[in-house]
């Protein structure tokens, strides 16, 4: 029988570690009586979590031979990691088993050494500050989760059931995985992934770019070019693109693109406006010069992410 391990550190979100229980309790496989042998293993007998304590059955010693061993994410990633939780992390990876890390979970594995020369995710508003701490580690924000065979894992909250289901699937195969997606009321795979949630900033006014910026976000419907760009700006082209790559990390057309992409995601959510009307509203012109760029930087197709986020 497969044994699965659930670590409960103190300030796991208690979410993440019931999604990974729930899922693979409820796991039905036919011809076995138990597809999955489920322990929760906290780190004392007696949880912290945020709201509440949490009084587990068994501790780290019984992650001892499991086959998989789940990190649920943890409610304060600037805590201290616990040395014993990261040693059962590093021990279960050391006897061959699989480790897979929901939410900010990931920065226990960043913290055991086992993301080093890995692409990994985590909740987006983490992603930036796990890339910072641990610069081995290849984050991807964009993805609901990453497979990286006997390492894997995934962005925050809901990500969690998607990377449970597919641990499902390589284990019992895609109907046995269907069966336990709609018990859970889930796709089996989401449309689209975790850059449809990003929520972007405004641009900072600390930025002395911040004018120019405005600009552009209000003259989003025209045909902007570059010349006309480093006019308003009264600087020359090659002045205009330094200093953007300066400040913003990227070209001045790249953020042109980034921004009607944002704007196309507003007026999707909250007007009645057809495709053709929003990529004329944000510069782009066609429908289809707004599905391709939208799918490109958003993972998902401007239809999609209407029905997604637009009240009913």
């Amino acid at each position: 029988m497969h044994k699965i391990v659930i670590l409960a550190p103190h300030g796991v979100i208690p979410f993440d570690l019931a999604t990974a229980c729930d899922i693979f309790d409820r796991v039905h496989v036919p011809g076995l009586p138990v597809a999955y042998e489920v322990l929760v293993c906290g780190e004392a007998p007696s949880v912290a979590a945020r709201l509440f304590d949490l009084h587990t059955r068994f501790h780290l010693g019984h992650a001892a031979g499991a086959h998989t061993v789940i990190v649920p994410g943890i409610d304060d990633i600037d805590a201290p990691a616990s040395e014993a939780v990261l040693a059962t992390i590093r021990n279960a990876a050391a006897s061959g088993a699989r480790i897979a890390s929901i939410c900010t979970g990931a920065f226990l594995l960043a913290a055991s050494g086992l993301l080093d020369g890995q692409r990994a995710t985590t909740h987006w508003l983490a992603a930036s500050e796990l890339a910072r701490r641990f610069p081995a580690v290849s984050v991807d924000p964009n993805v609901l989760f990453v497979d990286n065979g006997k390492v894997l894992t995934s962005a925050g909250a809901a990500a969690g059931l998607d990377l449970c289901l597919h641990l499902v699937r390589r284990d019992y195969g895609a109907a046995v995985a269907a069966d336990s997606a709609r018990a859970a009321v889930m796709p089996l795979e989401r449309g689209g992934g975790q850059s449809q949630f990003i929520v972007h900033p405004e641009p900072s006014s600390s930025l002395a770019l911040q004018p120019v910026l405005k600009w552009m976000e209000s003259q989003l419907h025209r045909g902007l070019t570059l010349e006309a760009i480093a006019a308003h700006a009264a600087l020359s082209k090659r002045t205009l693109s330094r200093r953007f790559l300066e400040q913003t990390g990227t070209s001045p057309l790249q953020w042109l693109l980034g921004a009607r992409v944002r704007r196309a995601q507003s007026l999707l959510e909250t007007s009645a406006l057809s495709i053709e009307q929003v990529a004329n509203a944000t510069g782009f012109g066609t429908s289809a010069a707004l599905r391709a760029c939208f799918s490109k930087q958003v993972g998902t197709s401007p239809q999609q992410y209407r029905q997604s986020f637009r009240p009913r």
